[in-house]
């Protein structure tokens, strides 16, 4: 089975990125991680084939819509959900917007990106539930 991968990038504070990486593993994705702009496009240049972009709105070394823009530039149909925060101007090119870190909303959006490999992880996980209870 081949599980999504999505890059994930945030501001580097302490529990920050590590939370928002473990509510996406916890779906069962892959996720690998960036913690400025410059940082995500070294990565998404050596990774392109990733399945999406979670990416938070108050990165400061460059704005969201720039590096929004590159990664599109590179890659034109990567998926980029944006993280919002109080007081945030917008990416009007990123494709959804979510107002702040909601797991259950992050985890909709993102499985909604790929729903044949969602729902063939979900039967995964029942069938090794019901293995496991016999």
């Amino acid at each position: 089975m081949i599980r999504p991968c999505f890059l994930v990038i945030d501001r580097e504070f302490p529990g920050s990125i590590s939370t928002r990486k473990l509510v996406i593993e916890t779906a069962k994705f892959n996720v690998l991680t960036a913690y400025s702009g410059r940082e995500a496009l070294e990565v998404f240049k050596r990774f392109p084939a990733v399945d999406g972009v979670v990416l938070d709105g108050g990165i400061d070394d460059i704005s969201a819509e720039e590096l929004t823009e590159e990664l599109k530039a590179i890659q034109p149909k990567i998926p980029v959900v944006v993280i919002a925060f109080p007081g945030f101007d917008g990416c009007p090119r990123a494709d959804f917007h979510l107002e702040s870190f909601h797991p259950a909303k992050l985890l909709e959006t993102l499985r909604g990106l790929k729903p044949k490999e969602s729902a063939l992880i979900e039967r995964h996980d029942e069938a090794i539930s019901t293995e496991r209870l016999s």
